[in-house]
């Protein structure tokens, strides 16, 4: 048995990829939850319920999503020129760290600082720092290749062991009581809900318009071209005149920026403060979101809400009837590794020998 190369996709097929998937990841996730002693129906019931059967879940759910939707348009971007970055754990926290440093620990300069001024430098500060931990790796990559994998993985651990540092120093809140948490950003720079009595805030706007900027970055300029011929092929690119290590710097600049604002947008709706249980894992599930949205930074906001809503619905599920949470994580990488095949499928046929 072998893969022989599609001379071109079918339209039905296209169409029954992601049905298939899906079939496919219930059908897996179902088994588990028999072999947990649940019933399967019940079982998806009350997870679809937790997460989107009320005003409530649907807040909760939307508001998982905004950390997610801006990690997985920092995978996207990298991903499509072939930067595979795996740090933006890390740079969430350097720009949750760059948020708190603006907007929380200028106090005592005898400045008045107005927050209209003030909010977009946290954002911008945390862009940069975000940015800037990806820089390296990036330029090492395009000078030296060095594996980016690599690098980028270790920074995480790297950073997570600056942030307990500065938890536990410079920036430690003196009233948490011993707790190791920064302290809180101003009260006036913090987002506002957009449903009352909910965790949700406005960070989702924005989320959302950032992820269509991103769609016509890539569609319609110079610089998308360059990133989706680099992607393709790097010499063919190089070749025909593209500035490959130029075009890998800007990605590398972009992705991290995304990333860093995951961390900031966290910090101003959602938490008020930095520490290190901030993010369950937001950086590494944004890889997943990539995937699933067949790297198109639309497709994020519905792979973002999915993955989301299985989360926050897991925890309602679990309490309602003893099945454990991971089946949440077990139907989020079902649906990965389904989508995956299911594309290849529609590209490639299996032949007998």
């Amino acid at each position: 048995m072998r893969l022989e190369k599609r001379n071109q996709s079918s339209t039905l097929a296209l169409l029954m990829a992601p049905v298939g998937a899906a079939a496919f990841t219930l059908l897996v996730s179902g088994l588990l939850v028999l072999w947990a002693g649940a019933p399967v129906a019940q079982t998806y019931g009350l997870l679809f319920k937790g997460g989107f059967g009320s005003v409530f879940a649907l807040s909760e759910t939307f508001t998982r999503a905004i950390p997610l939707i801006l990690t997985g348009l920092a995978a996207t971007v990298a991903f499509k020129a072939r930067l595979f970055n795996i740090g933006a754990e890390g740079q969430l926290y350097a720009g949750a760290l760059a948020a708190i440093a603006v907007g929380g620990m200028h106090g005592g300069t005898g400045l008045e600082w107005s927050p209209w001024l003030l909010f977009p430098l946290m954002l911008a500060a945390a862009a940069l720092a975000g940015a800037a931990l990806l820089l390296g790796p990036a330029l090492m990559k395009a000078r030296l290749g060095v594996d980016e994998v690599v690098t980028t993985l270790l920074l995480n651990f790297i950073m997570l062991l600056f942030v307990s540092m500065m938890l536990d120093g410079p920036m430690k809140d003196p009233t948490a009581m011993g707790w190791p948490q920064s302290v809180a950003l101003q009260g006036d720079l913090e987002l506002g809900k957009l449903v009352a009595q909910t965790r949700l805030h406005t960070g989702l706007l924005i989320a959302a318009v950032l992820a269509v900027l991103v769609w016509a970055l890539m569609k319609f300029t110079v610089l998308g071209f360059d990133i989706r011929a680099v992607g393709a092929n790097a010499r063919a690119a190089a070749f025909a005149g593209v500035p490959v290590t130029r075009t890998v710097v800007l990605v590398a600049l972009l992705s991290g920026a995304l990333a860093g604002l995951a961390g900031a947008i966290e910090v101003a709706g959602r938490t008020s403060y930095v520490t290190l249980d901030m993010s369950p894992g937001y950086g590494y599930t944004g890889i997943v979101i990539a995937m699933l949205a067949g790297l198109h930074p639309i497709g994020v906001l519905a792979a973002s809400l999915f993955v989301a809503g299985v989360l926050v619905g897991a925890d309602s599920m679990s309490r309602a009837i003893n099945v454990p949470t991971y089946i949440a994580d077990v139907i989020v990488a079902a649906s990965l590794l389904s989508v995956l095949v299911a594309t290849m499928l529609t590209q490639y046929r299996l032949r007998m020998k």
